[in-house]
């Protein structure tokens, strides 16, 4: 027994990175050997992401009403600069998309539409969505996982108790601390969940699905790794005047793997916030950063949005100059902004782009089920960098305010 106890001592205390590796590993042996049986641990990884998302939602609620009642006044929690990253990440992202796509064109084999897909028809409705989920019921909002009311309603509910009693700012702080000791349970079972994703996946596409989609994904990957790889670093450079790269690859192992699988945003929430905590960032500026990144910080998406609409230009024969281009990076940049934190959001706001160029709905629904089907790897790559930049940009915006407290 108390071997056995050992033993699942040394598993719990050991490095997570390594154990969700090794389950990647056993997940594409058994979906080689077995699809039969890769099919049915598929459940796994569809009960750790839906775990994830059950304690996301009151993780950020709670989180974020607790960080600020407690938080101490004259404290700098450095959201300023951390929005402006966001921002400006997201731009340079659909501008890079840009880039890739004049020098890779693409074009797209249309097929039919996708059936009960209802995208937003232009940048008012999106602006009118966002008005609407900011005054959500906060029940509601918890129940769907509207992050935009779930951050209404915590703030405003942090503000107000800012001003209580000591008591009462202890017991929403025991209540952080509960949830956040449930979240980090939850995040020991990854290494079995990304083991049932990889092998339902690999068991239902096969490792030749994407095969005719090559060149397209080589264009939205390859701009994703652009961004990963060489602007979010210069980025951080800027910031902490330093070598990015150490801190940048860190969180891309630890936060972009996850979020790969998991293909969600919001269901890596947790396991952003474990690493903020683990990098010793300040508490009450990540437990705001992070769930704000997983509603705004979506350079991924506005690479998708850019990509697959010029893709549906060119093959349409439409000329896209170069201002139009820029055009279309800020409208992708904006509609990324408000894409959904779960898997496929972005796609859905493709026909609003391709709006720019009267590309009709009907064909834009088409370059969507294209998205679908290239799906399992576009918006894995998506989710990947858009989770991961958000510790990256909030460990910078720390250290760089840490660095000019010393100075």
């Amino acid at each position: 027994m108390n071997q056995n106890q050992s033993l699942l001592a040394r598993v719990a205390s050991g490095s997570l990175v390594l154990q969700i590796l090794v389950g990647i590993v056993l997940g594409v042996i058994l979906a080689s050997v077995s699809t039969s049986a890769a099919t049915q641990v598929s459940f796994l990884g569809s009960l750790f992401v839906e775990a994830l998302k059950a304690v996301a939602p009151i993780l950020v609620f709670v989180l974020v009403a607790s960080s600020i009642a407690n938080q101490k006044k004259n404290t700098q929690t450095n959201m300023r600069p951390i929005i402006g990253l966001y921002l400006v990440g997201t731009l340079a992202a659909a501008l890079t998309a840009v880039a890739f796509s004049f020098a890779f064109p693409t074009t797209l084999l249309l097929a039919g539409g996708v059936e009960g897909s209802n995208p937003p028809q232009g940048i008012a409705e999106v602006l009118n969505t966002l008005l609407f989920k900011i005054v959500d019921n906060p029940v509601n909002a918890l129940l769907t996982g509207n992050y935009i009311g779930i951050l209404a309603w915590a703030v405003g509910l942090g503000i107000t108790l800012h001003h209580a009693s000591e008591s009462t700012k202890k017991v929403v702080s025991d209540l952080s601390d509960g949830v956040t000791t449930i979240v980090r349970f939850v995040i020991r079972f990854a290494p079995i969940g990304i083991f049932g994703l990889v092998s339902g996946t690999i068991a239902a596409t096969g490792f030749e699905a994407l095969a005719g989609y090559a060149q397209l994904l080589g264009v939205l990957v390859g701009a994703m790794l652009f961004i990963a790889l060489v602007v979010n670093p210069i980025m951080v450079y800027i910031k902490i005047k330093r070598n990015p790269y150490p801190l940048v690859l860190k969180c891309l192992r630890e936060s972009g793997v996850t979020a790969f699988f998991t293909r969600s945003s919001a269901a890596n929430i947790p396991v952003n916030m474990a690493l903020c905590e683990e990098l010793k960032l300040h508490k009450d500026t990540y437990s705001v950063s992070i769930p704000l990144g997983a509603t705004i910080n979506m350079g991924g998406a506005a690479i998708t949005i850019t990509v697959l609409t010029l893709a549906a230009a060119n093959t349409l024969g439409i000329q896209v100059d170069f201002l139009t281009a820029v055009l279309l990076s800020v409208v992708a940049a904006v509609s990324a902004c408000g894409a959904s934190g779960v898997a496929g959001g972005s796609l859905l706001l493709i026909p609003l782009a391709c709006g720019l160029f009267g590309i009709s709905n009907d064909v834009a629904m088409q370059v969507v089920a294209v998205g679908f089907i290239i799906g399992v790897v576009q918006d894995s790559a998506e989710t990947a960098l858009n989770s991961s930049t958000d510790v990256v940009f909030t460990a910078a915006a720390c250290e760089a305010a840490e660095a000019k407290e010393k100075s």
